[in-house]
């Protein structure tokens, strides 16, 4: 397995050489893909890759913390922060078990 980090301009070329549209087709097609779901997020609503994924916004409220190295106490303000939750066939592909089989 390798540590590679998945790309844009490697979703590009995927789409390239599986599906046949130009360079240029195939990134505007990532582009919208990503551009939707990420406006979909800003706006709160939830997205759902079946087989894959959810991804959600959650909003945390406003505490206390510690700042680690000093000790002191500082407050954190409230804010929004994006969750995925991965599908039971995900976690079972990244288990190496066949992605049907559910326990």
């Amino acid at each position: 397995m390798s540590a590679k980090t998945l790309t844009r301009a490697d979703l590009t070329e995927v789409v390239h050489r599986d599906i046949g549209l130009s360079r240029t087709e195939s990134a505007d097609m990532v582009n919208s893909v990503l551009d939707l779901i990420a406006e979909s997020l800003t706006q709160g609503s939830s997205v759902k890759l079946s087989s894959f994924g959810t991804f959600m916004v959650r909003s945390k409220r406003a505490r206390m913390g510690r700042n680690p190295k000093t000790g002191e106490e500082v407050p954190i303000t409230p804010r929004r922060v994006l969750v995925f939750r991965p599908s039971q066939v995900m976690k079972n592909i990244i288990n190496g078990e066949e992605p049907g089989d559910i326990d």
